[in-house]
């Protein structure tokens, strides 16, 4: 019963860390499938209070995405914060846009930048967003070639990682790895939201090549140094960041939007 009762216990804690990881995915989706306008008018944080009080029925999934993804982060250990509701739900949702408005696993620090700055968030903005992936998982083909790649004849690896880290991650994914493997973003605390992400980094244990360069580059290093000294300041700096990124390419009226009667398809 006892051992019973732990296998329990550690699915428990697997499906907890998945189901953070993909509720704050989604504010990231929703900078992937945004217009690059702002568009925020109409929102409020008691949207539903003052039109359809009760009314459960006619929440926006747009709205209940958002409003998961900070309860997740509060659930996990992270901040709480405000949602301004009163989204529609967009007509038209492609995997090509999605696939080519997120960031790449093997961005450098111009392409992030870029990818932002469109927008309009800043770099301190994207770096306290990269902190969500203080939770969740990733599969071994984001991040493969980076264990098994190098420059010169002694191994050199672009960001540099750390070669404990480098071996265990190996063992993890091989080369001839299963495609359903899956390793922590934050092996230290991957159950938790906190400041440990930062941490990893600054120990050169940056899963994503995308993840390490906001350490490995001197113009970014200084703010990942605070947020791994200071989790209030990242605390901080992440609910502002997805308040801006909850205004972006916000469908409040037309005929652009919708509310969908089920949330994964148009109507």
């Amino acid at each position: 019963m006892a051992m019973r009762s732990r296998g329990l216990q550690l699915r428990s804690r697997r499906q907890h860390s998945v189901l953070v990881a993909a509720a704050v995915v989604v504010g990231v989706l929703l900078l992937a499938t945004a217009a690059p306008r702002v568009a925020a008018a109409g929102l409020s944080r008691n949207y539903y209070a003052k039109t359809c009080p009760n009314v459960e029925a006619l929440v926006r999934g747009a709205d209940i995405l958002a409003l998961a993804t900070r309860d997740v982060v509060q659930q996990a250990g992270g901040p709480s914060y405000p949602v301004e509701l009163g989204r529609l739900d967009g007509k038209v949702g492609t995997r090509a846009v999605v696939k080519h408005s997120l960031p790449g696993a093997g961005f450098s620090l111009d392409q992030l930048n870029k990818l932002f700055a469109v927008n309009g968030l800043t770099q301190t903005d994207m770096i306290a967003l990269s902190g969500g992936h203080t939770i969740g998982v990733t599969h071994c083909d984001k991040f493969v070639r980076r264990l098994y790649t190098f420059k010169g004849a002694r191994p050199q690896y672009s960001p540099p990682m750390n070669l404990a880290f480098l071996r265990q991650m190996r063992g993890t994914c091989p080369l001839n790895y299963n495609p359903t493997t899956v390793a922590m973003l934050d092996a230290v605390t991957p159950n938790k939201f906190d400041n440990g992400y930062y941490q990893t980094l600054q120990q050169q244990k940056g899963l994503l090549s995308s993840d390490q360069v906001l350490f490995a580059d001197r113009r970014s290093r200084a703010t990942v140094n605070y947020f791994a000294a200071n989790q209030t300041a990242f605390f901080d700096a992440f609910v502002a960041a997805m308040a801006k990124l909850g205004r972006i390419g916000v469908k409040t009226a037309g005929s652009d939007g919708e509310i969908r009667r089920v949330c994964t398809k148009v109507n």
